[in-house]
């Protein structure tokens, strides 16, 4: 390996690493957004309900973030040898419903399992892919 190829490793490690972060970040805010749900789908009344959505709003940042931080490791990964790019199409989907009501909470609260479900693949493929990078890393 040289160091054109040891600098495009590690360009998409970063790449890699920034996903994770977003990643990450919407994962937490759905586990909360998922608590406050569940507060409001028991009774919890005008503010557990104003802090799921406003939760929910923190996820679909992030979520927007990581879509654009999963696009550049793509982008990065094509640079490595070996590496083709990944599939992000549909990766991060997330659909949020502002009206209350019951049955309202129960969608709410399957999209945002949805959505916990979906982060929780993307940071394992991406963590696969930066410790494949890493051992490749090492090689050199």
């Amino acid at each position: 390996m040289n160091e054109i190829e040891a600098r495009e490793i590690r360009e998409a490690i970063d790449a890699a690493d920034n996903a994770l972060e977003h990643l990450r970040s919407a994962r937490k805010y759905l586990d909360s957004a998922g608590n406050w749900g569940l507060l409001d789908m028991f009774g919890g009344g005008l503010i557990s309900g104003f802090m799921k959505h406003s939760k929910m709003g923190d996820a679909e940042r992030e979520i927007d973030n990581a879509r654009y931080a999963l696009q550049r490791f793509s982008k990065e990964l094509r640079d490595v040898s070996g590496y083709s790019s990944i599939h992000i199409n549909d990766f991060l989907t997330f659909a949020d419903f502002f009206f209350d009501g019951f049955v309202a909470d129960i969608l709410v609260q399957s999209k945002i399992s949805d959505g916990k479900r979906q982060c929780d693949d993307a940071i394992r493929r991406v963590e696969g892919i930066r410790a494949e990078l890493k051992e490749k890393l090492r090689g050199y």
